[in-house]
């Protein structure tokens, strides 16, 4: 990725240089004037431009609409705070206006570039029954480089979120025809935490008592209408950073540190409830342990980080196998655990052993080598009156049996 920043103060550029590529690990070029600027802007592509509004040989802001006739997302940095010039830049679609004060405004503008990054990435929804306001919040996002979906009613919204589970923020109006913004929340977290999906409320009603009916109900904020774009940018921003916070704490707290699959307290919670609901529903679940075999002698062999290679790339192929329709979690050291609900031990046994095989016959690459793997694994299924301790202990029954018969096996424990 590549950055230009066109600043005549050398104080300036070389502060920004620094904080950009210490918080982007990105190239940097600096143009000190707009022909300089337009000499580098002819010969390379630009992720975004951070231009000050006074150069040298253009006194009047000409680098700002250069740059975005280029199709280039630019943020201005200005030593002078003029309203009508604010206004002026933010109708032609710039991504922000930053007062040159202090350090905090640089750090500002590195880390509003950081954003943008990530922003490409990013789903948002926009709902809303008014083809004008749409719009109108699409060039908003789109300026800060969001993929943007649009629906025009609370009913058309919970479809998209339904094919789109990757939708990161929703943005959705108060008054729509079918489902207005207070059901589509409802039912939104009914099945979307705040881990998942971030959720801002709009309204041009004057009702005071908006803004906490929507934050009771499960908006992460609200946005009166009419907003200011800065406004708008800053409560979107805000509200993304808030999100990634509680979903960085979520994954601390419920994924294995080292393989990035499920770890032992989540797989314990889920599957509790899952028990729960499998028995009312009469349904079916199976689930298997497997330990990889003589997993210390890799250890001892090879040190412990090609210990830990081993153990990304087997939770990597369980992830692959099973994961979009299973639970796959780390119990302990080299010790994993596949849930299978809705399968009955016969089809969890023959997929296990399809996995067990493909494994032996596909060594894993490591830094000392290719390893030929092997793991030995104890299938069992839920007799609808245990928990999910005792689920474990049966299969660890199996996971014995497979390794006295000789290791490289599936072994089916019965309930």
């Amino acid at each position: 990725m590549r950055i230009l920043v066109v600043e005549d103060s050398q104080v300036v550029s070389r502060v920004m240089r620094h904080l950009l590529t210490q918080e982007l690990c990105c190239e940097v070029d600096v143009a000190s004037d707009m022909a300089s600027a337009k000499e580098l802007l002819a010969h390379n592509e630009y992720f975004v431009a951070i231009t000050d509004l006074n150069l040298p040989d253009a006194q009047e802001g000409e680098i700002v609409k250069f740059v975005l006739e280029k199709q280039i997302p630019c943020i201005v940095l200005t030593g002078s705070w003029d309203a009508e010039q604010r206004a002026r830049l933010l109708q032609l679609g710039i991504v922000d206006y930053v007062f040159k004060e202090n350090r905090f405004s640089y750090e500002y503008t590195a880390k509003l570039v950081k954003r943008l990054r990530r922003n490409q990435s990013v789903k948002v929804l926009v709902a809303d029954d008014s083809v004008v306001s749409r719009k109108f919040i699409r060039s908003l996002l789109e300026q800060h480089l969001f993929q943007v979906i649009e629906a025009d009613d609370g009913i058309s919204a919970l479809e998209t979120l339904n094919d789109n589970p990757d939708i990161t923020l929703l943005i959705t109006d108060y008054n729509m025809p079918r489902l207005d913004g207070f059901g589509l929340i409802i039912k939104v977290r009914e099945r979307l935490g705040r881990e998942e999906l971030a959720i801002i409320g709009l309204s041009s009603d004057s009702d005071e008592s908006l803004s906490a009916r929507f934050i009771k109900n499960g908006a992460n904020d609200f946005l009166q209408k009419p907003f200011v774009h800065e406004e708008f940018h800053c409560r979107v921003l805000t509200t993304l950073d808030s999100l990634d916070m509680v979903t960085k704490l979520w994954e601390q707290a419920n994924l294995d540190y080292l393989t990035n699959v499920f770890n032992r307290r989540y797989f314990f919670n889920f599957y509790q409830e899952k028990l729960t609901e499998v028995a009312q529903k009469q349904g079916s679940l199976s689930l298997a342990l497997l330990d990889i075999d003589f997993f210390k002698k890799v250890n001892d062999t090879y040190g412990h980080d090609v210990g830990d290679e081993v153990l990304i790339e087997f939770a990597s192929r369980l992830k692959q196998s099973f994961s979009q329709h299973f639970t796959v979690a780390r119990i302990g050291g080299e010790e994993f655990v596949v849930g299978f609900k809705g399968l009955h031990i016969e089809k969890a046994y023959a997929l296990i052993d399809r996995f067990r095989m493909q494994l032996e016959i596909t060594p894993i690459e490591t830094s000392k080598g290719a390893l030929t793997i092997t793991v030995s694994t104890g299938v069992t299924e839920f007799g609808h009156d245990e928990t999910v301790d005792e689920l474990l202990k049966r299969a660890d029954t199996g996971l014995y049996e497979a390794k006295s018969a000789g290791r490289n096996l599936v072994s089916i424990a019965e309930s």
